[in-house]
């Protein structure tokens, strides 16, 4: 009986195992074959990045190659700076770095994009590259120059012995400091060198793109635990006692609030963040479940405006409009004397099953709202819309002060109009004619914008 059973059952056994062994073989192929890909693409990112910087070396000295006068070959030079240090930033995002801090090496690399770019987007031939801006190049150059030899090395090591970049990932996911891996070491002496590079003039250009915003940007004072949750208990109308006030980032320039109402019941939870100093309101989320749309976009529009009016926000204008599962997102600019503030923006989230105001995100407003001193548009409207594109039918015409390239706030003329069946908003410097900006509308944006 057991010979008969063993007959029966050892094909079967046999077969089983042939199948797992196979399976074994095959899931072994398949992870092995997925592990050369990331290998090799980790690799061809890295090489790439080696030749993109000292590319990049290369170019900051043809800059400074030429004569001071010569802005046309400044120009090329800063645009091809601008390009390779974008291919750069995007290689680095390709390497195994999530465990190794390479901030500061890609904060630079960050920072010299921003330059050479709004560098090179100016007129130079009106306004020159500066003394500073000169030796703010210089410096690039030299100090890019160290991090090229500093690759190039690492370059001859992975190549001549055979260093895998999955080597690399274990190393730093373990936090191998004293591994000696060589890879490692390479990118830590890179970052170190960086960190302890000298602070540099970027200009104001760029300055203003890394500008934290602080509580020196706030007016009033500052306020506590208990003026947030009466604040808070104010705004939604209801106890103190509903509320729970949270402080964030204690005793550092980051201070602010977080207030909750509700926070067991889903349908009716709401979160607010505030300002730490003068106790404004810079978000507001409710999380209940939408249901489907019952109101119009008027019913919509109109209680986003009551939202604003009731809650302080005066002066706003809606400038766009979005709807995403069941809600609708209004865009406001603050005016002031009949002109549009973009850089004063906020966003209103209204829910189109009731029209029920869920949303606020108003950290722009908040930072950098204040009465401001405007400039008179040196060109009239029609001198500036005689550089629009003649097949563009304008429907609207009004002043807007933007932020422009430079980083700088600038008066412009916002024309909206219409040309190939597509609506745009073209924003003309009111000093020089210059063409500042061009925005796609769409048809919800243009009807949110009505009277604006």
């Amino acid at each position: 009986m057991y010979r008969r059973l063993s007959s029966i059952m050892f094909p079967i056994v046999a077969v089983l195992l042939i199948g797992a062994v196979y399976w074994g073989y095959q899931e072994h192929q398949d992870k092995n074959a997925i592990l050369i890909k990331a290998e090799n693409q980790y690799q061809r990112a890295f090489h790439d990045l080696t030749f993109h910087v000292d590319k990049l070396h290369d170019q900051l000295g043809n800059t400074l190659a030429v004569h001071s006068a010569s802005t046309g070959s400044h120009r090329k030079a800063l645009v091809n700076v601008w390009r390779l240090t974008s291919q750069a930033q995007n290689e680095i995002s390709q390497l195994p770095l999530s465990y190794l801090p390479f901030t500061e090496a890609e904060d630079f690399l960050s920072h010299i994009s921003n330059f050479a770019y709004k560098t090179s987007v100016r007129d130079l031939t009106k306004q020159p590259l500066s003394d500073g801006e000169f030796k703010t190049l210089q410096t690039l150059y030299e100090k890019s120059d160290e991090i090229a030899k500093d690759l190039k090395r690492m370059q001859q090591d992975v190549l001549s012995n055979n260093l895998r970049w999955m080597d690399v990932e274990v190393a730093i996911a373990s936090d191998a400091k004293d591994g000696h891996n060589t890879i490692v070491d390479g990118l830590r002496s890179v970052e170190g060198k960086v960190d302890g590079y000298p602070e540099m003039d970027w200009g104001p250009s760029v300055a203003s793109l890394y500008q934290k915003r602080t509580i020196k940007l706030l007016s009033g004072n500052k306020v506590g635990p208990e003026d947030i949750q009466k604040k808070a208990a104010q705004l939604l109308g209801i106890a103190p006692a509903d509320i729970t006030v949270q402080e964030n980032g204690k005793d550092t320039e980051f201070e602010s609030y977080t207030a909750v109402a509700f926070p067991d019941d889903s349908n009716r939870k709401v979160q607010m963040d505030f300002t730490s100093h003068g106790g404004h309101i810079s978000s507001l989320m409710k999380t209940r479940e939408l249901g489907s749309q019952k109101i119009s976009f008027e019913q919509a529009k109109a209680s986003a405006d009551q939202f604003l009016q009731k809650h302080g926000f005066k002066d706003m204008r809606a400038v766009t409009y979005d709807t995403y599962q069941n809600a609708g997102t209004f865009t406001y600019v603050s005016s002031q004397n009949g002109v549009l503030i973009y850089p004063d923006k906020l966003t209103v989230k209204v829910a189109l099953d009731n029209g029920e105001a869920i949303g606020l995100q108003a950290s722009d407003y908040v930072y950098e709202h204040r009465d401001r001193e405007l400039p008179s548009p040196i060109m009239t409207k029609e001198e500036a819309k005689k550089t629009l594109n003649q097949g563009l039918k304008v429907t609207n015409e009004q002043l807007a002060l933007i932020d422009g390239e430079m980083g700088e706030e600038v008066l412009c003329y916002e024309y909206t109009g219409s040309i190939n069946g597509t609506i745009y908003r073209i924003y003309i410097n009111a000093e020089n004619g210059i063409e500042e900006k061009v925005e796609k509308m769409s048809a919800e944006d243009r009807k949110a914008a009505a009277g604006a």
